[in-house]
């Protein structure tokens, strides 16, 4: 089915499906520049992170983070994948010293979050995901932007979808316009986040959406009272043999809207710290 771009007639009326909750935050838009502290906890202690957000280069994958901040969905997750390329976070909690995935569509139903990815039904329902502000999902980026995968960079991402060919509508801008056919997979990021720690990626850029970089990764996060300082010399005080990262296998999507995506039960392995860090809190500074 060929791409159909359209128009939808009443503006007013998508304002209100939105939500009053979306209107205010878009009241509150007076910088392109976000500045949010991430606060995570490593064996007692807390390690404060600043970023800067960019609404310039992904202006809904912002809002989307914010509102969920905002909610304090984020205050008490774990990183449940810990490389040396990254710290993934955003979807697991530890119960009963075990990691679980937390019910995403059941934890957002009762908030007012922007909509910006919908079924392909007559009601256009919403699916709570966001707009996939990459290149792979027909965003052109900017070569000057320093909002590129290297070292500090805060990065919206997806759960691995297969094979699955579902498709949905999307919306691309504030003007109205709604795109139908898209990709499901690229449009499919809920509240999965990670900061990246590796070398410059090009390949990664075209995948997912870089949407924030650290302020001051050197210090924060590699300095002497740094996060990944401090992992690391827990790391090293291991005995010999011991690893800071078990990896451990889970099924993936077991909580999709889309029920050909949850039968799939596409597997994946987690690196998963054996201390916990977790997300203490994603406070929002400067909107």
């Amino acid at each position: 089915m060929k791409n159909r771009i359209f128009r939808r007639a009443g503006a007013i009326a998508l304002t209100a499906v939105l939500g009053a909750g979306a209107a205010a935050m878009c009241a509150g838009c007076t910088t392109n520049r976000p500045e949010i502290t991430i606060t995570y906890n490593f064996n007692g202690k807390d390690y404060a992170v600043d970023y800067t957000l960019s609404r310039k280069t992904a202006p809904k994958t912002v809002q989307h983070f914010i509102e969920l901040a905002d909610a304090g969905y984020y205050d008490g997750l774990c990183i449940h994948d810990y490389t040396a390329g990254h710290l993934m976070t955003g979807g697991y909690t530890y119960e009963n010293d075990s990691l679980v995935e937390k019910n995403y569509y059941e934890a957002v139903a009762s908030l007012s979050l922007t909509q910006s990815v919908f079924r392909s039904d007559e009601e256009k329902t919403p699916l709570y995901s966001v707009y996939g502000e990459f290149e792979k999902n027909g965003v052109r980026l900017d070569s000057g932007s320093k909002f590129n995968h290297k070292e500090g960079a805060l990065v919206m991402y997806y759960s691995d979808k297969g094979d699955d060919n579902t498709r949905v509508v999307t919306l691309r801008n504030d003007n109205g316009e709604y795109q139908e056919n898209s990709e499901y997979k690229y449009n499919s990021a809920t509240s999965l986040f990670y900061t990246y720690t590796g070398a410059a990626n090009a390949e990664k850029d075209e995948n997912y959406c870089v949407f924030g970089m650290a302020d001051d990764y050197e210090n924060q996060m590699n300095g002497e009272n740094g996060l990944l300082t401090a992992i690391k010399s827990y790391t090293d005080s291991l005995a010999s043999g011991a690893v800071f990262a078990e990896e451990e296998e889970f099924t993936l999507n077991a909580f999709d809207p889309f029920e050909s995506v949850r039968s799939a039960k596409i597997k994946t392995t987690f690196h998963v710290p054996t201390i916990p860090i977790t997300v203490k809190s994603v406070k929002v500074n400067k909107y």
